[in-house]
């Protein structure tokens, strides 16, 4: 058995972790944060960076530490556990993620080059089939992901990426303009929320599991030097993701002078790849975009198969494969502006407390491994979260709102973060009252 990895081998598992998280998504919102932050880009992207870089790196190691993310959220309740594990794989599987892919993937990718008075629908569906074909056969055996996303997908990701990025620095476009909305008064806020949209902390819950599956396919057993490994990958990763955010951010900054105010990071990276390289900017665009959205498509499938055939085992992965599959390929034809009005309440209620589990789980032998220390901290981080996700979805909840404005950071969106910190502190001191310290077993 190996104890270590080549750095080629720790490169090629980074680059496939990177890919993996750096869906379509994660092309289109930073763009439009630097289009909005303007002269104040550099607080937000740093915000940005907190909740889509950094809680992701975290996520990743401390999934490495525990071994899976049921493992981690068991330190709760055994109940809330699975309940927890399965909403997260649902989320960031077959109700929003693997289809908004597909989705991105055809209305940036494809779309442009369709003949004018084509039927949009009838496409889409034959695209996303043919998608979610090649997105199955390419998971269903997951040893192989290093090989077909790590060498395969990846660099060709990353070269696309980085004709689009070059000729941006070379030939930019202007000057970033003042900061608009949030971003006037509390950038580094607005883009601390706006990292969630990535869904990558979440993911990161994941995704580590893939890590540590793929190190062991390569002989590597011993815990210490798993986790290490882990997280060298993961700072590859990291730091891949840092790289292409501050420079797709840059893009949107320098673009109104160019191309105008954007609706959306989609429509501002098109008009950028129009301005800078012509027609040529549309296709180089194209493929980044479907390199994207299939590596983390690939990723999410084989993710969300293992789990739920580990969790009924009498249905084959390859089984569960198809079904996600094919379920986000029907999934994927309601479109993607109904996708991410689905998704975005759910993502404002669930991302609070996967970010207060991974950051309890590092300072987890600190206050002894009680699990009051996490329900104390995660049931007003769930409540308030509650709240935000059902003003988030357009509900009329003002009574609440209003009864918890006094919570400080509240109106920047992360409301929850002072009650888990009160409640972590009250679960300690209430769990060494009541003896739970006889009952609980530290793991690191």
């Amino acid at each position: 058995m190996n104890s270590t990895l080549s750095g080629k081998q720790i490169t090629a598992i980074g680059l496939m972790l990177f890919a993996l998280f750096f869906g379509a998504g994660n092309m289109i919102f930073p763009p439009f944060l630097g289009q909005d932050a303007g002269t104040s880009l550099w607080p937000a992207i740093i915000g940005f960076l907190v909740t889509g870089v950094g809680l992701p790196l975290l996520g990743v190691i401390a999934i490495a530490k525990v071994g899976d993310l049921e493992t981690l959220a068991n330190r709760v309740h055994p109940v809330y556990a699975v309940i927890f594990t399965v909403s997260l794989y649902l989320v960031i599987g077959p109700l929003f993620a693997i289809p908004r892919t597909g989705t991105v993937a055809f209305e940036i990718g494809i779309s442009p080059f369709l003949p004018e008075g084509s039927s949009t629908g009838v496409w889409l569906l034959v695209f996303t089939i043919v998608y979610f074909i090649i997105a199955a056969w390419l998971s269903m055996n997951p040893t192989k992901l290093v090989d077909r996303i790590g060498k395969l997908l990846t660099p060709a990701l990353l070269i696309v990426l980085g004709i689009f990025v070059v000729k941006s620095f070379i030939t930019p476009m202007g000057e970033a303009q003042a900061p608009v909305g949030p971003y006037a008064d509390g950038a580094f806020f607005k883009g601390f929320v706006e990292g969630y949209l990535t869904m990558d902390a979440i993911a990161s819950l994941v995704f580590g599991g893939m890590v540590i599956a793929s190190i062991k396919s390569m002989g590597v057993s011993n815990k210490k030097s798993l986790t290490k490994l882990c997280i060298q990958a993961a700072l590859v990763a990291a730091a891949g993701l840092a790289l292409v955010y501050l420079s797709l951010a840059f893009i949107g900054s320098t673009s109104p002078n160019a191309i105008g105010i954007q609706e959306n990071g989609g429509s501002l990276l098109s008009a950028a790849a129009n301005h800078l390289f012509g027609s040529l900017g549309a296709v180089i665009l194209g493929l980044a975009i479907l390199f994207a959205c299939l590596t983390t498509a690939i990723g999410l499938i084989s993710s969300c198969a293992q789990y739920f055939n580990k969790l009924l085992p009498k249905i084959s992965y390859k089984s569960f494969v198809i079904i996600f599959a094919v379920f986000s390929a029907v999934i994927a034809n309601v479109g993607l502006t109904q996708l991410i009005s689905f998704s975005v309440p759910v993502l404002v209620f669930i991302y609070p407390l996967a970010i207060v589990l991974i950051l309890l789980s590092f300072v987890h032998n600190l206050f002894k491994g009680y699990s009051l220390v996490y329900r104390f901290a995660l049931i007003p981080t769930g409540i308030i979260g509650l709240v935000d996700g059902l003003s988030a979805a357009g509900l009329n909840v003002s009574a609440l709102t209003n009864a918890l404005e006094f919570l400080p950071f509240f109106a920047q969106g992360i409301g929850w973060l002072v009650p888990a910190i009160i409640g972590a502190i009250i679960g300690y001191f209430i769990a060494i009252a009541t003896g739970e310290s006889k009952k609980v077993v530290i793991t690191n």
